[in-house]
């Protein structure tokens, strides 16, 4: 059976589980914490507590940071790895950094915005951090170094078409999103239970006691006043931390169309009904503290006692090949351990039980690689040297197949950028043309509407035409003998935006009866709408008055 030590370390606190595997079953043989001052020593003790000399260890890098990007989701391996390797340089070079001091590992997801795109977690730290990380542990061998936020995931089983959230309330607080299975967005946020326990620590002096005032706290609704009570001495200092996370955790969420489960975790999740306070902020998900799924069905285990250790299980997990396996920054230098391998002596003893007495102790059985040519070959350097060059000769024909082949497969790129260029040059034409064809068909509407207009403005004086004609040949039959016309003016009069021929007649008489005769008679003969006049005036012998109307249309 596999086994791996998990350990997570925060500011004054280790957690450590011990687990093994027999094929996918998982199993605790030993966990617990340990407060520290001297981190080296208590990791020394830890290991020697759970016989874990010879054991892998997997533990969590410290101040890694996270960077995102998309690139096309059809480009193939090679060239998304130098696509990708160009993004970080670019973003060290904008932002003043330089990116050799770095190591770093990436995750390809789906960009759930557009299709057609990969989205890429970059996921880096300095080297002098993961080597410092690695230096504290002076027993052990330490195999897996990876962000503790990317193996929380290891503890749920998550579901297809399901979201969640794994808030990992430590020092200071991760966001870890889970979209249909896999990992979307890990979101790091200042707040946290280090201010909870540096804040209780100024009155209890002791992180020990600190923590276990976490422990034994146990927090209720929104609505209730922490501020007064003895009881709730030490949640006036819980509680804030708890809303802060809880309201940017709020915004997150709403950035995704669902959340399903939110689970809580980390040194915030033994703060007792601290799921039932989430709880109130978010009603349309699921709130639970997180528990290792293998351990669901497990009757005889309490689960509470695992859950101060989850990180811990977690890594441990990971060392033992659960999540993703690219994620981890401690990888082999292989050239080295050739260096070794060719320079170093493989001594044998055999058995040194005592013979009889006056014998001699069996001999030791010695071979010594050794690096030095000069010299007639032995058979040993013999057999080495046809196994360097046989290795030579497959690197050499593996080297030149992968040129001819990377040169033919660029020889295809280039021809299929020509055709896809010479594609984009007929689309450009094709559009250029759909341009003017756009633009004619606009100007042949300009001269339709124009000649109708124009067809209208003829039609309307060829009509207008007509009505004055029929107006002065209904005016001398209807005008008394005694009547004189002096004017007639014809003017257009906008009314609810129909244009009226309005008609100006002057008329004197001798009589004003007369006047009001041809009036009468006007209105009489409809040839006019809307018929008004002035008063009559004397002027010498002659009454004068002005008529007006409307030009009947017909």
């Amino acid at each position: 059976m596999q086994s791996c030590l998990g350990i997570s370390i925060t500011d004054k606190l280790i957690r450590y589980a011990k687990l093994t595997k027999d094929n996918n079953n998982f199993k605790i043989e030993s966990y617990g914490l340990k407060f520290y001052s001297n981190l080296s020593e208590t990791l020394d003790q830890i290991i020697t507590e759970t016989n874990s000399e010879n054991t892998p260890i997997s533990a969590e890098i410290l101040n890694e940071k996270y960077y995102y990007f998309n690139i096309f989701s059809l480009i193939n391996k090679t060239y998304a790895e130098k696509a990708i390797k160009t993004e970080f340089e670019s973003f060290c070079s904008e932002n003043h950094l330089n990116s050799n001091v770095y190591e770093s590992k990436y995750i390809y997801t789906k960009n759930l915005e557009n299709e057609d795109q990969s989205r890429i977690i970059y996921i880096y730290d300095t080297q002098t951090d993961i080597q410092e990380r690695e230096s504290y542990f002076n027993k052990g061998k330490v195999e897996t170094l990876v962000p503790l936020p990317t193996t929380l995931p290891n503890l749920i089983n998550a579901e297809k078409n399901k979201n969640s959230l794994i808030v990992n309330i430590e020092d200071k607080t991760t966001i870890t999103t889970i979209i249909n299975q896999s990992i979307y967005n890990v979101e790091i946020l200042e707040e946290g239970m280090k201010e909870v326990i540096d804040r209780i620590n100024e009155k209890e002096n002791s992180y020990s006691k600190s923590y276990e005032v976490c422990k034994n706290t146990t927090i209720y609704t929104m609505e209730t006043d922490y501020s007064n009570t003895e009881e709730n001495e030490y949640l006036k200092y819980i509680v804030p931390t708890l809303f802060k996370i809880s309201e940017q955790l709020q915004g997150l969420k709403e950035s995704y169309k669902k959340i399903d489960n939110i689970y809580i975790t980390g040194m915030g999740a033994v703060i007792n009904n601290i799921d039932l306070y989430f709880k109130e902020y978010f009603k349309d998900s699921k709130v639970e503290i997180l528990k290792p799924y293998f351990l669901e069905n497990q009757q005889d285990v309490n689960i509470k006692d695992y859950i101060e250790v989850n990180s811990a299980i977690a890594l441990a997990m990971q060392g033992l090949g659960s999540g993703i396996k690219t994620l981890n920054f401690l990888e082999r230098n292989w050239k080295l351990d050739l260096k070794s391998l060719l320079t170093s002596d493989v001594s044998t003893l055999f058995s040194k039980k005592k013979q009889k007495s006056g014998n001699k102790p069996k001999a030791k059985f010695k071979i010594n690689f050794n690096t030095d040519m000069s010299g007639k070959l032995d058979k040993i350097e013999t057999m080495l040297l046809r196994n360097i060059v046989t290795a030579l000769m497959v690197i050499i024909i593996y080297s030149v197949a992968s040129i001819l082949l990377v040169r033919q497969i660029e020889n295809k790129i280039a021809e299929a950028k020509d055709v896809q260029d010479y594609i984009s040059q007929q689309h450009t034409l094709v559009n250029n043309d759909d341009s003017k064809i756009i633009e004619k068909t606009g100007d042949y509407r300009t001269y339709a509407t124009n000649l109708e207009n124009s067809n209208s403005s003829m039609e309307l004086r060829r009509s207008r035409k007509n009505q004055i004609t029929t107006l002065l040949n209904k005016l001398v039959y209807n005008i008394p003998d005694e009547v004189i016309l002096t004017e007639i003016n014809n003017s257009e009069v906008t009314n609810e935006d129909v244009t009226i021929q309005h008609i100006t007649i002057k008329a004197q008489a001798q009589r004003y009866e007369q006047l009001a005769y041809f009036k009468a008679k006007l209105k009489n003969a409809g040839i006019l709408d809307n018929i008004t006049s002035t008063e009559g005036q004397k002027e010498s012998d002659y009454v004068k008055i002005t008529i007006e109307g409307d030009l009947k249309t017909y």
